[in-house]
């Protein structure tokens, strides 16, 4: 499978990288995971989804500014790397990775309780070991037949939540008043206990489910690396997230809750689902319930693509076995790619044998890693503009705006929502999960990865070019022996790419 092609191909055009931002963000947290935030602070999520947006906005411009500056297949594990040290970067790599993996349990553990919707006798792991294998296998394709697929997946979603706000707002104004003797309507929104029916208690503690939703944009750094152009399409997918939130979350969740009582979103599937069934209209319920289970597919072909390049990024810089440096003849890190499926087929096991909770449980733990690496996203490119001087902050094409009140502000916001998960027993176990991963990660990274990558540079491997640029063992290249190597080469390669586009 291996072939001496010993580069990423840079085969997504502007519409793929776009539509691979929407397919991250618009997927289990939206579809069923708002069941959970609903509950936890009734209409008011909706003022926590903007600020949750906001926030997740000022972390994907301060990545933009890295990925449009230096783009990499390492995205932000290289950054992290180069202005926190190799040990925050060799942390933020994995923690990324370990986040993908999670929230395609996610995933996967949500498309099992779709199906159920059509064939409630039928085992739920058997829709996933189905679906794990289908999308892994188009994975190990050219990265151009992934952003395609991811493409028409995602644009199946916007049409449909498109479709979703505009029938909603028709059974609204059109006078459909009750349903099963509930009230359909705007008032919906504050008559059932007020706006903030769980107080401003409640409120705060929906962040803890509310940023999980979210997990998952950060994959724009990553496409940085496959992009044809990263210095356009990068600002074009930022840009477009202030909207996306509005019209995705703000939006389709108060037609939601207008069409029913907030109280009566339960978990037994995707509350979309539920809503247009109890108010009759079987037909819809259908139609959604094939929209959801497309959207949970595209997340899953996201992330398994997003952990596969860390993990590629990562073995560059010797902070992972070198084996998941190797490429298919069409440019595709397909070691990785086969490490990710297997991980997934846990996640069949874990369906077969955990409680129904699971889901608040992984979401809890992806919260933990999605923050996690937020804020080492936040922090690099604070540390960026630190060492940055005047003249090179004045060149910068994409710079993240209000450097850096609101940086610090993020920060802080971030911060507070990892001890947000300290105060409910279902979301305190990501705590202890966060915090054994990271000790874990700490070990492995005194005990094997120092040492390693301290004795000079890593021989090619087996289906890699010897003397490739910009690889690993190649004459010039990165030796990821220190921090100032790193620095150095991404320094280098920031010039180079900006020469090349002046």
């Amino acid at each position: 499978m291996a072939t001496e092609k010993a580069t990423l191909s840079r085969g997504l055009r502007p519409r793929h990288i776009r539509f691979i931002a929407l397919g991250s963000a618009i997927g289990t947290g939206l579809f069923y995971g708002s069941s959970e935030s609903i509950r936890a602070a009734g209409p008011a999520v909706l003022l926590a989804y903007l600020i949750g947006g906001a926030a997740v906005f000022l972390v994907l411009r301060s990545l933009g500014e890295m990925a449009v500056r230096a783009p990499c297949a390492g995205s932000f594990g290289e950054y992290a790397t180069k202005y926190l040290g190799p040990l925050a970067g060799f942390t933020t790599g994995w923690t990324y990775a370990f986040e993908m993996v999670i929230v395609c349990l996610a995933d996967i553990t949500a498309l099992g309780l779709y199906m159920g919707f059509w064939f409630p006798g039928v085992p739920r792991w058997i829709w996933l070991l189905a679906a794990i294998l289908i999308i892994g296998a188009l994975n190990l394709f050219s990265v151009k037949a992934f952003g395609e697929l991811e493409f028409w997946l995602s644009l199946v979603k916007i049409i449909a939540i498109g479709a979703m706000i505009i029938g909603g707002a028709a059974l609204l104004f059109f006078g459909i008043g009750h349903s099963g003797g509930h009230h359909v309507g705007i008032a919906n929104l504050w008559n059932n206990g007020g706006f903030f029916p769980h107080g401003v208690h409640g409120f705060i503690l929906s962040f803890a489910v509310v940023m999980f939703a979210f997990g998952g944009t950060e994959v724009i750094g990553v496409t940085a690396g496959e992009a044809e152009d990263p210095e356009k399409t990068i600002p074009s997918a930022v840009n477009s997230i202030p909207l996306r939130v509005v019209l995705f979350y703000v939006l389709t969740l108060a037609v939601l809750m207008s069409l029913n009582p907030w109280q009566e979103v339960g978990t037994s599937g995707s509350p979309f689902v539920e809503i247009f069934a109890g108010l009759g209209i079987k037909s819809a319920a259908t139609v959604l319930n094939v929209v959801v289970i497309v959207a949970a597919l595209s997340a899953i072909n996201s992330d398994i693509f997003a952990a596969g390049r860390m993990m590629y990024g990562m073995a560059q810089r010797g902070q992972a076995p070198a084996a998941m440096r190797k490429l298919s003849r069409n440019g595709v890190p397909w070691m990785t790619v086969l490490i990710m499926i297997v991980a997934l087929l846990v996640g069949v096991v874990l369906n077969y044998l955990m409680p129904e909770k699971i889901f608040l449980i992984i979401s809890s733990i992806a919260t933990f890693a999605t923050v996690w690496v937020w804020l080492m996203i936040l922090l690099s490119q604070l540390n960026a503009r630190r060492k940055m001087s005047p003249e090179e902050a004045a060149a910068l094409r994409y710079p993240a705006p209000l450097w850096p009140l609101a940086q610090i502000a993020a920060t802080l916001f971030m911060v507070g929502v990892m001890v947000l998960l300290a105060f409910s027993g279902d979301t305190r176990i990501a705590l202890v999960v966060g915090a054994v991963w990271l000790a874990l990660l700490g070990g492995v990274y005194a005990l094997w990865v120092r040492p390693r990558t301290a004795t000079g540079p890593m021989p090619p491997q087996e289906g890699e070019e010897p003397g490739a640029p910009g690889e690993p063992g190649a004459p010039g290249a990165r030796t990821p022996a220190t921090e100032t190597d790193t620095a150095t080469e991404m320094d280098t390669e920031a010039e180079a790419v900006s020469g090349r586009r002046g």
